[in-house]
Parts: structure tokens; C-alpha cells; sequence
């Protein structure tokens, strides 16, 4: 629920109503300098749901067949962002047929009819650049066969009053995503339309500062959300595109930092081509991130280490992401999750060992569990996240990250049979004195992964705050859980007189998991939160649960591929998406 406002989202508010209306009163954009070409991927299923009247925007479906979109009663604020962005444009374009151009075209002036005079929610700089790369992309579509001059006019007239209202305030954007979306879109514009090639060049200028100052040397956000860093590589290699089309360089600047982030994405790609899902971010769209990175012609690979903070582990079919880093503080962590030395580990094509995700679609109940420790598929002490919550000054979505750990130290390896990474944060050290340290080892053919978790009071001064703790349970010990969730569709029991859990993934593969018999386990319901959905999918977790009782305590488990399991698997089976699979 949404509480009072901060005086600088008011004053940008008002300012943006302003600048909108004034933008109302230009010129329209003359034509386009040359064809467009369309360049964002969208869904088809999803285009046919739409054209059926099933309106599914930020996890809320409105079935309304004889409702326009913009009839629709939004439910909540995301819902009404979605519609403004025209991200859903994309999805007709990929129906293609004459049905959904004649609905494209009507919902297209409709928005004009409404919002064309500066009103309306839609009028903010990072929601107008969004909408404006739609609407040039799919510009071919949306004209063909148009023998009304007016409406024609109607259309350039739009375009004109929206890039000159980006000119005006891209700047009142937050840095990061919003201000790329909001400037790649002048660009995009500037560059595309005839008499505003002038708007172009100091977006240019901008967007190569934007990149200095906002992309590390690792190629990563302040945020550490791969999703985003994903959604601005994309818009980045727009933005060089659109340049070399109208024959302009891109800045050294701009090429540099996609020259940095294209290795970190290939760290955070899974082996199935999914993102790894950490400080909120999802999957990423099916398809989009290999399209990005070929779009980009940037081949290189990062070095050993860590990419935006994340280790990674791969071999034969599977693949490994650690959180191997400090979240992020301060405006960068309204987002960011308690996931220190937290994993995912995907075989093939299929999502196996999974973070709960973000639970922001689904409200401030789930958001708030979605980032907690417990939600991850690492080590946390009973009640407690590595890393706390702070208040939030006007609503749940701005609870920033107020104590991180400080030192999370990490080390790659190679060991006999495969890779090995080593990793510790000290996020329970101000509470209970116990520093986390993980090694995780997985073999070059990808059949087997071998963990170890240990909490252990490394310093004099740490002492202290374990016997404090310890004491608290009056000497029962200090209880702590290892969980490890699993993805909605792999089919887990427990088998061994309850000694290991077996999981069937969808390709036929089958995976053991066992440990070293010290601590309980448990298969648990868990919940997998995903974008895109009604409501949070059943899922899984394997759940160890011991106490600490001393100084140092440490826990053996291991995860690896049934003996009959075949090295090489043809797994064709595919989901296709149906209102049904998405409760």
C-alpha cells in the first residue's frame, strides 16, 4: 500500500505534467529518415491472448473480450506502467495477421485520442522512451495499408511531442535503468526522425557518460540485478545501432561498457540460456539474452572471478551462479535480496536447484519473503537474513538493505576432477558471532556437485556474541537451516530409509542429493516466484536443520547424477503457454 510521497517524486510529478502538456503544443516529427526496423521479440501465445482479450500485465490477468485495452480498469499501479509502456505491441507484431494490426492501429490512436495532450499516467521519461522504441520499431506495421491521411499525421504528430518531451527530461530520471531506457529512446527517436536529428546528440553524449559512470570494470549495476543489466545491454546495443544507421559513431565510452557487460552476462547465463535469478531480477524473456549477445558481436568471456559479484561453475550440461558478493546499499537496494553465498544450479535445459525469486508482483507480504535469507538456496540462522532490512520511508517497495556483510572474501580453483569455489561472508558475526563459509565443487563432466557449509567464530572478538547467543537458547544450541529449493518441475522424494531425496527432472534425469547424516532433513513445501504469473507456484526445498553447538560446525552434502543417468540426453519436451500453466 502506498503511503505519502517524498517532496522530490511530487516536484518531479508536477514537472513532468508540465513538460507534457508543453510538448503538446510542437510540431510533428516530418517523417522517418529511413525504414525502421523492428528490433524487440515478442509472444506470439501471448499476441493471441490478447487478441482473445485476456490482458496479463504485472501478474494480473483482467479477462475482458469486448474491452479495449485502454477500457481496462488497471488493479494496480505495474498494471498500468505495462499498458503505457506498449510492451504488448511487441506480441501482436508477432501475430503478424491483419487482425492484430487493425487492434494494434485502433489501441494505438485510442492512446493518442486520450493521452495525446500530456495527460494520463504514461507521461514519465523512462515510460515514453520505452514507448517510443515500440512504436518506431513496429512503425512498418502500424502504417501498412493506412490510406487516412489524418491518422497518419495523427501518428508523426505523437512521436514528435514525445521525443521533445524526453529532451526536456530524461535528466529527472533515476540513474540506472529508467535513465537508459528513457535516453535510448531520444536516441532512437532523434536519429529516426526527420527535423530531430539536433535531440539526438547530447542523448548521445549523455547515455556514453551514463555508461562511465553507472557500469563498473566488472560490467555490472550498482544494483546487482542481472534482469536489469540484461534490459540495459539491450538498450545500449539499440542505441549503437540506431548510430550506425544514421551513419554516427558510438562514443569509445559506450562501446567500453558493452564490451564490459557482455562478459558478465555470459557468467550469469545458465546453461538452458536463462538468467540467474538474484536482487530481484527474473530469467530474463526466452530467447532475449543469446539475441542481445549476438546482436552486441561481442565474443569475449570474463576472466576467473566474479562478474557484477557472482562466481560461476560449469561443466559438461550443468551450470553454477553463487552470490559471491555484499549486496548493494543504499537506492540500489530497494530491490536487493539477503542472498550471500545463496546458488542455482541448472543441468541442460532445466532449472534444478532455484531461488524463491521476487515476490514483488505479488505484493509486500511476498516481496518481504522473496529477499529474506530463507528464501535462497544457501545457509541461515533460525530467524535472522544475513543481511537486515531497513525501514521504509514511504511504502513496502522502498525498504532498503541497512546492514550487509563487509566481508565476503572468495577464491576459484581447479581441482582434480573439476572446479572449486571457496566463499565466506560475515552477516551473523554482529549477531551471533558465526561467519558462513561455503566450498562448492563441481566435476568437469557436470554429474556431480560436492558442498560444504561451516559456521565458525574465527575471531577472539567474535566469542563474545556466539556465548551471548548460545546462552539465549539456554545451551541448546544455535539453530540453523541449509535449504535447498527446487524448481517447480522436478519430482522429488525421499529415498533411502530417508537418507538422500531423489529428484526427476523433465529431460529424464535423475539426481541424488545425500549428506553426511549429522543434521535432519526434511522435503518441505516451498514456492517459486515468477514474472509473469497469477499467483506463486508449489514447489519444493530439501531442508537440513542442525544446531551449533561450539566453535565450529560443519556440514557435507552432495548432488549428483543417478549411475543409469545417460551422458548425453535429447530433451525436446516444450511448455507452450496457456492461461492454465500460468496460475
Amino acid at each position: 500500500m502506498t503511503g505519502p510521497q517524498s517532496f522530490s517524486t511530487v516536484k518531479a510529478r508536477v514537472l513532468n505534467r508540465v513538460y507534457a502538456r508543453l510538448s503538446a503544443r510542437q510540431k510533428a516529427a516530418a517523417a522517418f529518415v529511413s525504414q525502421p526496423e523492428p528490433r524487440t521479440i515478442g509472444s506470439f501465445a501471448r499476441g493471441r491472448q490478447l487478441m482473445a482479450g485476456n490482458y496479463l500485465f504485472a501478474g494480473y490477468l483482467v479477462e475482458a473480450a469486448k474491452v479495449d485495452i485502454w477500457d481496462v480498469s488497471a488493479p494496480d499501479t505495474a498494471f498500468e506502467e505495462e499498458l503505457q509502456g506498449f510492451g504488448w505491441l511487441d506480441d501482436l507484431a508477432a501475430v503478424g495477421d491483419s487482425a492484430a494490426r487493425d487492434k494494434a492501429k485502433r489501441w494505438l490512436y485510442q492512446w493518442i485520442d486520450l493521452y495525446g495532450e500530456g495527460t494520463g499516467p504514461g507521461w514519465t521519461p523512462d515510460l515514453t522512451g520505452r514507448r517510443l522504441v515500440r512504436w518506431i520499431n513496429h512503425a512498418i506495421f502500424l502504417l501498412r495499408g493506412q490510406t487516412d491521411q489524418n491518422l497518419t499525421d495523427a501518428f508523426y504528430l505523437a512521436l514528435g511531442q514525445q521525443t521533445r518531451f524526453l529532451s526536456k527530461r530524461w535528466h529527472a530520471t533515476p540513474p540506472g535503468l529508467p535513465r537508459f531506457e528513457a535516453l535510448t529512446g531520444l536516441i532512437y527517436a532523434g536519429l529516426a526522425l526527420e527535423g530531430m536529428e539536433p535531440l539526438a546528440e547530447p542523448a548521445i553524449q549523455a547515455i556514453a557518460h551514463e555508461c562511465e559512470t553507472q557500469i563498473d570494470a566488472t560490467g555490472g549495476l550498482p544494483t546487482r540485478n542481472p534482469e536489469d543489466l540484461l534490459d540495459v545491454f539491450t538498450l545500449l546495443t539499440w542505441a549503437s545501432m540506431a548510430c550506425a544507421e544514421a551513419g554516427r559513431g558510438t562514443p569509445n565510452r559506450q562501446i567500453a561498457a558493452l564490451e564490459r557487460i557482455a562478459p558478465s552476462l555470459r557468467t550469469l547465463r545458465h546453461s538452458d540460456g536463462g538468467l540467474a535469478r538474484f536482487h530481484g531480477g527474473g530469467r530474463g524473456a526466452e530467447g532475449w539474452l543469446d539475441h542481445a549477445l549476438a546482436a552486441s558481436k561481442t565474443k569475449t568471456r570474463s576472466a576467473d572471478g566474479l562478474s557484477m559479484g557472482f562466481a560461476r561453475l560449469s561443466g559438461g550440461r550443468s551450470s553454477v551462479i553463487i552470490d559471491a558478493s555484499a549486496p548493494p546499499l543504499r537506492a540500489a537496494s530497494f530491490n536487493g535480496h539477503a542472498s550471500t553465498l545463496a546458488f542455482e544450479m541448472t543441468s541442460g535445459r532445466r532449472p534444478f536447484i532455484v531461488n524463491c525469486g521476487s515476490g514483488a508482483r505479488f505484493g509486500a507480504d511476498w516481496r518481504r519473503a522473496g529477499r529474506a535469507t530463507a528464501s535462497h538456496s544457501t545457509l541461515s540462522i533460525d530467524g535472522y537474513s544475513s543481511s537486515r532490512f531497513g525501514r521504509a520511508k514511504h511504502d513496502a517497495a522502498h525498504e532498503p538493505l541497512v546492514e550487509v556483510p563487509t566481508y565476503v572474501p572468495m577464491e576459484m580453483d581447479t581441482v582434480s576432477d573439476g572446479l572449486k569455489f571457496q566463499g565466506g561472508h560475515n552477516g551473523y558475526v554482529p549477531t551471533h558471532g558465526l561467519t558462513h563459509a561455503r566450498t562448492l565443487e563441481l566435476t568437469f563432466d557436470g554429474r556431480g556437485m560436492v558442498g560444504e557449509d561451516m559456521l565458525l567464530v574465527i575471531e577472539d572478538a567474535d566469542q563474545p556474541a556466539f556465548d551471548r547467543a548460545f546462552e539465549a537458547t539456554k545451551l541448546n544450541g544455535i539453530a540453523y537451516t541449509i535449504r535447498f529449493h527446487l524448481h517447480p518441475e522436478v519430482d522429488a522424494t525421499i529415498d533411502l530409509g530417508g537418507k538422500a531425496v531423489s529428484m526427476a527432472l523433465k529431460s529424464g534425469e535423475i539426481w541424488v542429493f545425500r549428506h553426511d547424516e549429522t543434521l535432519n532433513m526434511a522435503l518441505e513445501p516451498s514456492v517459486y516466484l515468477e514474472k509473469g504469473r497469477l499467483k506463486p507456484r508449489a514447489a519444493k526445498q530439501i531442508v537440513l536443520s542442525g544446531k551449533a553447538m561450539g566453535y565450529a560446525t560443519r556440514i557435507r552434502w552432495s548432488l549428483s547424477k543417478a549411475q543409469d543417468t545417460a551422458v548425453g540426453l535429447r530433451d525436446l519436451e516444450t511448455e507452450d503457454l496457456d492461461l492454465s500453466d500460468l496460475t
